[in-house]
């Protein structure tokens, strides 16, 4: 029987996890890039506030905040944020959010290697701010990345996970990166935005260990490429990324079960199927539904020591522009988002569009753009429902 990623609930022990290698509005929030924190443990921190007293609510949000590392030089010298209001206020609509994920690992950094947003996620908010969709955009979309003077950038043809890598060069760092993807992803899709979040591999596992690991549904029979089962025991495969599973790989089989953090963050990065990065992209939305449910379950609130380390790993792991909003002020406008409310999309029909040097996007894909762009998002679901994804851990 082939080794299966459940073997870490039968009392194997825990493998390397390869970090080393790698409704109303209220007036005074209304936030976006906050949402970033929502992903993590915002859920918890929303509770607080409606729950817990001042004081608490003030230690918490000092811990979540303190760390995150901030900016408004992304949107601002892009001119890519909201150009309808001044740097510093929410808007009163909708927002839109630029999510990144990198894939990068310890050491690089000293090594000179390049992280590349291998995540890349529009979160939409409408003006009632109680609801959120996900979109995802394949990271083999082939795009133009728009030349930029002041990082040296004279401009590309390549696939979009690029574009980050380009921007943050010699030395620019996450600014530089975030402030090309977010200018590529807007010339690909007309989406303006009004916040930027950053977040690393090693971030979300960090997280990911604070909760203890997450519920999740395996849909389909999966194999890793980066962990094998040796003597029985799960071991991270040094460099491996083969294109067939090999004899002694891991195998996540179907079914839902909760997943200890390694097996979680795994799961979502899992592309050797016959939709590829699709199933990728969907199971990454699922990761996130199912990390704010956590934050918000019982076991979770009632324990301040876990609030605390949750709190902790997230603002280490977030790299955000704000558009000049300070942070706090986004947690108290978000307190009608819940965890189904994160309505995730898919794009190309969750199939490959198939162009010279990687992907393309679909007419209905342009379609789905226009309509965020415009704020007619949810009207343009009602007449497509085909694009909207089922999560099997609530199906």
């Amino acid at each position: 029987m082939p080794a299966q990623a459940t073997l870490g609930e039968r009392g194997q022990r825990k493998p390397q996890d390869g970090s080393g290698a790698s409704t109303k509005k209220k007036p005074k929030s209304r936030k976006l890039p906050l949402w970033t924190k929502l992903v993590t443990a915002f859920g918890v921190l929303l509770l607080l506030v409606g729950g817990g007293g001042l004081v608490s609510v003030k230690y918490f949000l000092n811990q979540l905040t303190s760390n995150i590392q901030t900016t408004s030089s992304v949107l601002d010298s892009a001119g890519l944020g909201n150009k309808a209001v001044a740097s510093g206020k929410m808007p009163d609509g909708a927002m839109n959010i630029l999510m990144l994920g990198l894939d990068t690992r310890t050491g690089w950094e000293e090594k000179g290697e390049l992280s590349r947003s291998d995540t890349m996620m529009i979160l939409h908010i409408t003006a009632s701010h109680d609801q959120a969709y996900m979109i995802s955009i394949p990271r083999d979309t082939i795009v133009e990345v728009p030349a930029d003077e002041s990082l040296g950038f004279r401009g590309s043809t390549e696939k979009i996970n690029g574009a980050y890598a380009n921007g943050s060069r010699d030395g620019r760092g996450w600014q530089g990166g975030a402030k090309l993807a977010t200018a590529t992803v807007n010339k690909l899709t007309g989406i303006e935005f009004d916040g930027v979040v950053v977040i690393d591999f090693n971030g979300f596992k960090g997280i990911l260990e604070a909760m203890g690991g997450v519920y999740m549904c395996v849909d389909k029979r999966m194999w890793s490429s980066h962990y094998i089962v040796v003597d029985g025991k799960v071991k991270y495969a040094e460099g491996a990324d083969p294109k067939s599973p090999p004899k002694n790989a891991l195998w996540f089989e179907k079914g839902c079960r909760n997943m200890k953090p390694w097996e979680a963050l795994e799961f979502s990065r899992l592309r050797h199927s016959a939709n590829g990065d699709y199933d990728r992209q969907r199971h990454q939305q699922q990761l996130l539904r199912a990390m704010m449910k956590k934050a918000t379950s019982a076991g979770i609130i009632s324990n301040p020591t876990k609030v605390s380390k949750i709190l902790a790993a997230a603002g280490t792991s977030l790299k955000m522009d704000t558009h000049g909003v300070p942070v706090t002020d986004f947690i108290f406008g978000m307190k009608g988002l819940a965890a189904g409310d994160l309505i995730p999309i898919k794009t190309n029909g969750g199939t490959f569009a198939s162009v010279q040097g990687g992907e393309g996007v679909n007419e209905a894909t342009q379609q789905l753009f226009k309509a965020t762009a415009e704020d007619k998002l949810p009207a343009f679901l009602g007449r497509h429902p085909e694009m909207l994804i089922s999560d099997p851990a609530t199906s």
